[in-house]
Parts: C-alpha cells; sequence; structure tokens
C-alpha cells in the first residue's frame, strides 16, 4: 500500500512540475495576481480616472475607502476616482493574502497604506481592501472592491 501512495504521490508531483514549466496551467498563480495591484496602483499614478475604471468590469461593485457611495456602473467609478485622483494617491501593500479560486476567479485581500497629497501636505491612510478578480474575455478584471479605512486602536 505505501508503494502505492508514494506512486500516486510521484505522478502528481511530476504532472505540477511540467505544468509549471510548460506554462500548461490554465489556474493562475498568486503572484500574477498579485501584479493586479500593481497595475492598478500604475493607472492611479496616470492620473486618469478612465484608465482606472477600465480595470473594472462594467458590473463591477466599489465600495470605496473616502465614500459613502456604493459604486455599481462604470460612471460612478469613473466619478469616484477623478475626486481620489486629486489627491495624487500612491499606495503600498503591507499585508496580503491572495486566493486562487479557481483559473477565473482570485481575490486579494489584506492592508494597503496611501500616501495623499492634501492642501501641499502629505497624509498616509492606511486601509484593508479587497480585490476580487475575474478573467473575462482574456483579461483580468476587478468585480468587486472593497476598502476601509482602519479603525482606531481597540
Amino acid at each position: 500500500m505505501r508503494s502505492k501512495t508514494f506512486t500516486v504521490t510521484g505522478v502528481l508531483g511530476t504532472v505540477a512540475a511540467l505544468a509549471l514549466v510548460t506554462g500548461c496551467s490554465t489556474t493562475p498563480a498568486k503572484l500574477d495576481v498579485s501584479t493586479l495591484f500593481s497595475n492598478w496602483n500604475a493607472a492611479l499614478a496616470t492620473g486618469d480616472a478612465d484608465k482606472v475604471a477600465d480595470l473594472y468590469a462594467p458590473d463591477a461593485v466599489l465600495l470605496p475607502t473616502v465614500s459613502d457611495k456604493v459604486r455599481t456602473n462604470r460612471a460612478d467609478i469613473v466619478d469616484y476616482f477623478k475626486h481620489f485622483l486629486e489627491n495624487k494617491p500612491s499606495g503600498t501593500i503591507e499585508n496580503e493574502v491572495v486566493n486562487v479560486l479557481d483559473e477565473d476567479t482570485a481575490v486579494n485581500t489584506g492592508v494597503y497604506r496611501f500616501a495623499l497629497a492634501t492642501d501641499g501636505k502629505t497624509q498616509e491612510v492606511r486601509a484593508r481592501y479587497t480585490f476580487v478578480y475575474e478573467l473575462r474575455d482574456g483579461k483580468w478584471l476587478i468585480v468587486n472592491h472593497h476598502s476601509s479605512a482602519m479603525p482606531g486602536k481597540a
């Protein structure tokens, strides 16, 4: 019985190794999902709300950090980012957990910090975040983004 276990394990390990080497796996790597934040942050750096909104699915839901309005369509998402980008935000992830749910769905959640320029002064805001990504027509899009400022210490 023990040799069968090793054989099955050996075969599975070999298949997994081949998938990694040949790129045959259809499931995205956690590192690939993690880089989607970099793309989003780079879109913020352009100062163009439309470029940021391009990263969201047409039916995406945005629960933004500095607004109490739930954004459920492109126009609302663009509107939010027009105002948010006035502060020249630059984000840095402090802590992240990436979960690949299947070949078309992944979640990145954690804590990020934003440097914001307000009235000529730089201010830092820490927030919890969740990005839910879905692969649509060959492109990873944000389908749900929740961001909330960190609460005071309890």
